[in-house]
This record gives structure tokens, C-alpha cells and sequence, in this order.
């Protein structure tokens, strides 16, 4: 019974030690995608420039023909932003 006892107490101060640890917060905590709402404008940004490159990119090599609906009404969208 007292051996039962004493590894009850070290797994209850061993989870309290991992509990006040830095890397084990770190794992329920999530993690923050943009730090400043500069960060996240600048994302955007990029990721619209990033959607135009790839869509005049498919037009320099087949032509604007080969655009679908869908892709040319983007386009005009992202260019009027």
C-alpha cells in the first residue's frame, strides 16, 4: 500500500511539473497566424498578387482564350482590388 501510495504522489508531481513546462502549454495552445494587422493585410496581398501571377501566367502561355468564365471574372475581380 505505500508503494502504491509514493507512485501516485511522484506521477502527481511529475504531471504538475509537465503542466507548469512552457513546450507542454505550447501544444494546447493554437498557434497565432498573424502577429499585426499589418501582417495580415500584407498576406492577403500576397495572396491575391500570388492568384493574378498564376492566372496572366496561364495567358502568356495559351492565350486569353484559354481562360474559363470563372477564371476571367477572378481575374477582373483581383485587378480592380
Amino acid at each position: 500500500m505505500m508503494i502504491l501510495t509514493i507512485i501516485l504522489l511522484l506521477i502527481a508531481v511529475i504531471g504538475f511539473a509537465l503542466s507548469r513546462s512552457q513546450s507542454v502549454k505550447n501544444i494546447f495552445k493554437p498557434e497565432q497566424k498573424y502577429h499585426t494587422i499589418d501582417d495580415e493585410y500584407n498576406a492577403k496581398r500576397k495572396e491575391r498578387q500570388d492568384e493574378i501571377d498564376e492566372l496572366l501566367s496561364k495567358i502568356g502561355k495559351n492565350g486569353l482564350n484559354d481562360l474559363t468564365e470563372k477564371e476571367r471574372k477572378r481575374l477582373d475581380e483581383l485587378s480592380k482590388k
